[in-house]
């Protein structure tokens, strides 16, 4: 069984939880299983260590690796989950330059042991050409590095072209980028770059690009000559340059996996704008890459987007794969992949000889930082098998422990007060039911009713609805005797016409004497024998109020606006907002609600989006 390595910029760590086939089980490892993924790496994570939790380090069966952005909090951010089963790194590091410092530790990267290093870090002469500070370059969580016996793996977010303030960073990065990989394939070491570059090679990957082209608002060679497109297509061999390659970029080092397994298929993005809803369309790009070393591209037997995944809401992104063969030439001899993606004696022939341990953790693994370390899962908690000491009990030994002091302080002034110590049957002393009643007192009069009680609940805590309506016989005769239930329900047994009832209030009793009428039906002699409730008539207020209108009034003052019709579908239009800076920014507007189309236009009879346009300060719903 072969290697799979999935790469996935998620626009938020959490954000594929909210959304199928991830919102059932809402766990990493439940993800994981459905990707099929046996290293995962994920872009634009967004958020800060202070933020994450057992489940985001403490996956069951996994480990994990952060690049948390130091400036710029939750934003960007890059980890890499590997799954403990079937592979292990060897070394690990954060960041392109290799200034940054391991956890626990001041010695930056580049200056550890040899033993311990990764290598191919950026020289002096390559770190002076650019015009931001390399640290800078390395603050905002965008690269993760892990080494393996059979390559090096670059888990990398590439800064999105934003505007021109971002451009000497972008350009910077490219070049770090470039410079670092370059240099680990001078080393002699195998290369596998994977995540989401934010580059589309050619004009096949960018639905944007050619439309660009066609429109002839540039030309190819332009498209294909910005910095970092340049930059890119040098990696590769078959990548588009106009004129000579630059110096000390003369080699190729890399090949593109996915492309190299679907070579001229169309509209093969993995990212959808999603301001403009363009993922229904397919205008899009490709800029989501598992790319490897030359000499590594007959490793893989399958390569492929899963634009399936999310279809149209949660990460603009789709994820990308690609699946490493059982068996690998490897140093001249046929290889079980396995035994090269773990430490040295793990796997043997494909075999496990090792089991996974803590030993084999890094000191970058996300299990080593201090919040979470020598820490568990609440899974791994509830796994855990009980010992013999736990699981046998003595025979002699009572089950039930004994009372603390606090219930035998209890229990004691119980005895010494066995007056106090008398409850009702919902768990209340008299005296406080009595007291109860006193306070709920109402003028309210009502005559006496001879209809008979409902039948008590068998569970003397339940009542039923009916219960709380039905009207309670009168005792013979209205003492101490009165039970603690119908003082639950504070309405006092009335003897003679003048005695008074109590209740939360007037209205509360008008409430129940209308349930009764209704659940009831008193004939008309015992309708005309009751005395008529004083809340009834009200002499202060004569206004009489329709809750009918009321309603209708208020449904009118907060219902939305009716959407109007677009030219083309006779569909409801959508609203947006103006963001654009200028006299008309923040002025909300109307448009065809369906998705752009692959041309990224507005078409007149297709079912794509029309042309439709409405301010919304010119539309009258009414009309």
């Amino acid at each position: 069984m072969g290697l799979r390595i999935t790469t996935w910029n998620v626009n938020g760590i959490r954000n594929p939880f909210s959304y199928e086939p991830w919102r059932g089980k809402r766990t990493f490892d439940a993800m994981f299983d459905i990707l099929e993924a046996d290293i995962v790496v994920f872009q634009e994570t967004k958020i800060q260590r202070k933020d994450l939790r057992d489940d985001m380090i403490l996956v069951p069966g996994w480990d994990c690796y952060f690049s948390l952005p130091k400036v710029k909090k939750g934003y960007s951010g890059v980890v890499i989950y590997t799954r403990n089963a079937t592979c292990a790194p060897i070394r690990a590091e954060e960041g392109l330059t290799g200034m940054l410092c391991p956890q626990n530790s001041s010695v930056p990267f580049r200056e550890l042991p040899d033993d311990q290093q990764i290598g191919g870090y950026p020289t002096l002469e390559q770190l002076s050409s650019l015009e931001v500070d390399p640290a800078t370059l390395d603050s905002e969580g965008r690269c993760v590095i892990l080494e393996f016996p059979a390559f090096v793996l670059l888990g990398i977010y590439s800064p999105a072209t934003r505007d021109e303030s971002r451009d000497s960073f972008r350009h910077d990065f490219i070049d770090l980028m470039d410079a670092r990989v370059r240099n680990l394939v001078a080393m002699g070491k195998r290369v596998f770059v994977t995540g989401d570059l934010n580059i589309s090679r050619r004009e096949i990957d960018a639905a944007h690009a050619a439309e660009a082209i066609r429109k002839g608002s540039m030309t190819e060679d332009e498209w294909v000559s910005m910095h970092a497109r340049r930059v890119f297509n040098q990696w590769f061999a078959d990548g588009k340059v106009i004129g000579e390659r630059d110096e000390g970029r003369e080699k190729p080092v890399l090949h593109d996996i996915c492309r190299s397994f679907h070579p001229e298929r169309k509209g093969m993005y993995t990212c959808w704008e999603q301001r403009i809803n363009a993922r229904p369309g397919n205008y899009g790009a490709r800029i989501d890459y598992v790319l490897c070393s030359l000499e590594m591209q007959d490793w893989f037997c399958d390569s492929n987007i899963q634009e399936g995944l999310m279809t149209m809401q949660g990460s603009d992104h789709c994820p990308v794969y690609a699946v490493l063969k059982d068996s690998i030439m490897f140093e001249g001899k046929e290889t079980k992949v396995r035994e090269i993606m773990n430490p040295a004696g793990v796997f043997k022939n494909g075999e496990r000889q090792q089991e996974y341990t803590t030993k084999l953790l890094l000191p970058t693994s996300g299990r080593l930082i201090p919040e979470f370390d020598k820490r568990r899962s609440i899974k791994d908690m509830f796994m855990r098998k009980p010992t013999k000491s736990s699981q046998s009990t003595p025979s002699g030994i009572p089950t039930n422990p004994r009372p603390t002091a606090m219930q035998e302080t209890a229990l004691s002034s119980s005895e010494s007060n066995p007056n106090k110590a008398v409850s009702n049957a919902n768990g209340e002393s008299r005296g406080t039911v009595r007291k109860r009643s006193d306070k709920l007192e109402s003028p309210i009069k009502r005559s006496k009713s001879t209809i008979a009680p409902a039948p008590a609940p068998t569970n003397p805590e339940q009542k039923t609805l009916k219960g709380f309506f039905k009207p309670k016989s009168a005792p013979a005769d209205s003492s101490e005797d009165c039970s603690a239930k119908d003082a639950e329900l504070a309405v006092s047994q009335p003897s003679t016409s003048s005695s008074t009832t109590t209740g939360p209030s007037a209205y509360s009793q008008l409430e129940k004497q209308e349930a009764v009428d209704t659940v009831t039906k008193p004939s008309a002699e015992e309708a005309n024998s009751r005395e008529p409730s004083s809340v009834l008539a009200p002499e202060e207020d004569d206004a009489v109020f329709d809750p009918i209108v009321s309603k209708e009034d208020w449904s009118k003052l907060f219902t939305k606006k009716r959407a109007p019709l677009c030219e083309s579908h006779q569909d409801p239009c959508i609203s947006l907002t103006t963001k654009k800076p200028g006299p008309n920014c923040g002025r909300a507007f109307w448009i065809c609600s369906r998705p752009l189309g692959p041309s990224g236009n507005k078409e007149k009879g297709t079912q794509w989006r029309c042309p439709t346009f409405i301010w919304a300060s010119d539309w009258n719903s009414s009309s």
